[in-house]
């Protein structure tokens, strides 16, 4: 029997009201309107304040009309219709071009709610052409105060609306939808509700919507909230139980890996060494390995995955490494190859494929990854396309998965004629609630400890907001560096001066700039990788030094080149965007300059400072701001600058962070995003809900004995959300 939530909202609303919810919110079903929860609530009786609305987005206000005035234009025919609206202490502007008659409803002292784009008009906000909904008072409440007192104070939802949906055009389908609701089972059961002391799914829903009181939405958004966290916890461990339910090739180490082991000139760390018996143990499994190793920049990942590929290949298998960018993708074969040293890399052929190999290059790699002499193949997205097959492919390393969108990590494991082994690995530490929320069904491990040599690196703020001249004591500071011997990297935002930066390889970190969120000036211009090239080579402090510039839309032999001299120590400053971010390794490089640092999330910058300070040499990042001080772009780079402790700051970043940045892209595929839980403060909610959740997974396996809760996930469940909970 199907559910009331998967209801077509065509089939209650009608086509037209439908349609424009689906094309403005993505809503089409019941279930999408009613999860399509209240951002707050306002009354009728209070005034929402006007003095720090963000210009050009789209509010919804309460406020009460102070004057109106109509007035004819001066270029043209047609009058204008400006209405003051105030709360007090600020003022705003409504104007309407041509509509005359509203000045019958907007009368001086009448309240409602406004909506629409805010606009600065000679430094004056306004809202052009909004729109609105008075308050209309029944008329028993002038002879009976308490009724007048409730209806001043009952709670009116606002909600998440767009310029074509209006907030109370969304409260009012959602009571047309709750008025004509069959009962839904609740998907947590009964006995648990009673423990936790929630309300039922169809009450918390009516509550939420239309409360009475405040009590009433607090005690229903609680009830949500934990319904919303345990039905993804059960979600993720039940695609957990069925990754173990299917079957795998056992992958055992032997010769080739005991040999390179042999052969290794350092010692593993006790971190590295036992993260690599959790894989080892994983491989020889039956079934699919699907774990994530979370480690440090530097800390020895990419070893831990080599070793894996190791054991794979004993039995003949082949592993494929997907790796983010072209410069990565050559940097992993050229690192590979020297590891293992001329003899293995001999035998297990290491093959490169990515999109911009000549013709017969990508031909040669193609037939070696098919025949399956190449066992080791590395590449980029071009290791997705459909002309790419395997032998055997025996393993998946995904490097930097935030990179890549689940469709693209689950277009190469089924590549495997058996499902293949899966080891995802990122630098990017991730809160024990973020890996909860969107990795509950992987196994993870964490390599904290850093190999031995690995010089701690010098971080310092240069606030160009209070001291402008400073920046010239930055190329004084990298000049003095390369007069050492040493390398510096430069890192700009964009590639060149154009208005939009297409150059961003990921900025699903970044918080919106504090300007969108303030409604302060535009903001100034961001540093980019052409002016500052040309800047640098003219600049009398670095005179006689070598200088280049790599960024992504240049050509991939270029881009290897490029990064091959610096590497090999024939440039001394590299000017680059975010494509050096990750893995890109160049012992002699001590000196990491972030102009506009304000301009990258935390995980990037930490991410950008690691790529210094890796061969014994005192490593040294200047995180180059305009932003203020005490603001939150500033308080971003001043955090990073704190610490060297990737996991406090991976913390602090979700402390930080706009709720729906948390969990970026990682939450792509159907609307399986969270509404109500918040990461960054739910931890305790979200634990609890695991254990519970698994504690009934335990008992009722198949949930035969809770028929709610298999119907909540299978609706959730539907094909775009399996596949995006499959591929995580």
């Amino acid at each position: 029997m199907a559910s009331p939530l998967d209801q077509k909202l065509a089939d209650i609303l009608g086509g037209r009201t439908a349609a424009a919810f689906a094309k403005g919110l993505g809503l089409e079903t019941v279930g999408d309107l009613l999860s399509h929860y209240p951002r707050r609530y306002a009354r009728r009786g209070e005034l929402t304040a006007l003095t720090h609305l963000p210009v050009d987005e789209n509010v919804t206000i309460v406020a009460e009309v102070l004057r109106v005035m109509n007035r004819p234009m001066r270029a043209k025919r047609g009058s204008i219709l400006e209405v003051t609206i105030g709360d007090g202490k600020g003022i705003l502007t409504l104007t309407f071009f041509n509509q005359a008659w509203r000045a019958n409803e907007l009368k001086a002292g009448a309240r409602g709610i406004f909506t629409g784009k805010v606009g600065d008009y000679r430094g004056s906000l306004q809202l052009a052409h909004p729109d609105y909904e008075l308050f209309e008072a029944d008329d028993e409440t002038g002879a009976d105060p308490e009724r007048a007192k409730a209806w001043a104070e009952l709670p009116i939802p606002i909600y998440g609306a767009t310029s074509t949906v209006a907030s109370w055009q969304i409260q009012k389908a959602i009571g047309v939808v709750l008025d004509t609701l069959d009962p839904i089972d609740d998907p947590v059961p009964v006995e648990l509700r009673t423990t936790l002391k929630l309300m039922d799914f169809s009450r918390a829903l009516q509550l939420v919507h239309r409360p009475t009181v405040d009590a009433e939405w607090g005690a229903a958004r609680k009830s949500l909230r934990f319904q919303e966290a345990f039905v993804l916890q059960a979600a993720l461990l039940q695609q957990r139980q069925r990754l173990r339910e299917t079957a795998a090739t056992e992958r055992v180490a032997g010769a080739i890996l005991d040999g390179f082991d042999a052969t290794l000139p350092f010692t593993l760390t006790s971190d590295q060494a036992l993260v690599g018996l959790q894989v080892a143990d994983d491989l020889a499994a039956p079934v699919p390995m699907n774990r994530l190793v979370q480690g440090e920049v530097g800390s020895g990942k990419t070893l831990v995955a080599l070793r894996a590929m190791l054991a794979v290949a004993e039995s003949g298998g082949q592993s494929a490494l997907l790796a983010p960018t072209e410069v990565l993708a050559h940097q992993h074969l050229r690192s590979i190859v020297k590891t293992l040293g001329p003899d293995l890399a001999a035998r297990l052929r290491p093959t490169l494929l990515t999109g911009q190999l000549p013709v017969a290059e990508r031909r040669k790699a193609l037939l070696a990854a098919v025949s399956g002499s190449a066992h080791i193949v590395i590449g980029t997205h071009a290791l997705l396309g459909d002309r790419v097959e395997f032998f055997d492919l025996g393993l998946v390393v995904v490097d930097e998965q935030h990179r890549f969108g689940v469709e693209q990590r689950e277009a190469l494991r089924l590549k495997g004629r058996q499902p293949p082994h899966v080891l995802v690995l990122t630098a990017t530490p991730i809160p024990r609630t973020v890996a909860m929320t969107v990795f509950g069904d992987l196994d993870i491990s964490t390599i904290a400890e850093l190999p031995a040599g690995r010089s701690p690196i010098e971080s310092f703020v240069v606030p160009l907001a209070e001291h402008p001249g400073w920046v010239a004591r930055v190329w004084a500071r990298v000049a003095e560096e390369l007069a050492k011997g040493h390398q510096a990297f430069v890192v700009c935002p964009a590639i060149d001066a154009t208005p939009v930066d297409a150059t961003r390889v990921d900025d699903s970190d970044l918080p919106a700039p504090d300007a969108v969120a303030t409604g302060a000036p535009a903001p100034r211009p961001t540093a980019n990788v052409t002016e500052v090239l040309a800047s640098l080579r003219a600049n009398p402090v670095l005179a006689g030094r070598r200088i280049e510039g790599l960024h992504g839309r240049m050509p991939g032999d270029e881009k290897d080149e490029i990064m091959r001299s610096f590497a090999e120590g024939r440039i001394d400053v590299l000017v680059a965007t975010t494509v050096i971010e990750v893995g890109v390794d160049v012992p002699n490089a001590s000196t990491m300059v972030v102009l506009d640092s304000d301009r990258f999330g935390v995980s990037q910058l930490h991410q950008l400072r690691g790529r210094v300070g890796r061969g014994g040499v005192q490593g040294l990042a200047l995180f180059v701001t305009g932003a203020e001080e005490e603001s939150l772009a500033r308080e971003r780079v001043e955090a990073v600058a704190s610490t060297l402790d990737g996991f406090e700051l991976a913390n602090k970043d979700l402390e930080l962070r706009q709720e729906g940045d948390v969990l970026g892209r990682m939450q792509s595929g159907g609307r399986s995003s969270l509404r109500l839980v918040r990461v960054a403060k739910d931890g305790a909610l979200i634990a609890d809900a695991r254990e519970r959740a698994a504690a009934i997974l335990a008992a009722d396996p198949t949930l035969s004995a809770h028929p709610a809760l298999r119907e909540a996930l299978d609706r959730r469940l539907d094909e775009t959300a399996e596949s995006f909970l499959a591929k995580n």
